[in-house]
């Protein structure tokens, strides 16, 4: 594969792989099941059992694991045809699907803020309507 389509392949992949990891990590559909591995990473007696459920609470670790998923059903390998091309895919897609999570959760935030500062408009508008 040449480099532009194995470049190409890095942005493509990063996606899903994003999408997956944030979905698990941070939205409700996943909340309860993310409430139980927080506090069993939080309160487990054992070391090996805290760090296994931790993996389901912290993105940037999750992704980790997508990504390995990922390169087993794709085979995608970057830069080398052998096991270092496998090796250096799975940290460049994680950096770029984790790069994808912080676009993404930068533009969520700036989003509650105007959402926030509008429904406060609003409250004041009401406010000044009813001081009529």
């Amino acid at each position: 594969m040449e480099i532009t389509q194995q470049i190409s392949w890095l942005f493509v992949l990063a996606i899903p792989i994003a999408c997956i990891a944030w979905t698990v990590t941070h939205e409700e559909i996943f909340k309860e099941p993310r409430m139980y591995c927080v506090e069993k990473s939080q309160k487990g007696k054992k070391l090996l059992e805290r760090k296994f459920f931790y993996l389901f609470t912290c993105e940037y670790c999750f992704s980790h694991y997508i990504t390995a998923i990922f390169l087993v059903i794709t085979k995608y390998k970057l830069l080398f045809d052998d096991w270092r091309g496998y090796l250096i895919s799975l940290f460049a897609l994680v950096f770029i699907a984790n790069i994808y999570m912080s676009l993404f959760a930068l533009l969520r935030q700036s989003l509650k803020v105007e959402k926030i500062e509008a429904q406060l408009k609003d409250e004041e508008l009401k406010e000044q309507i009813n001081n009529k």
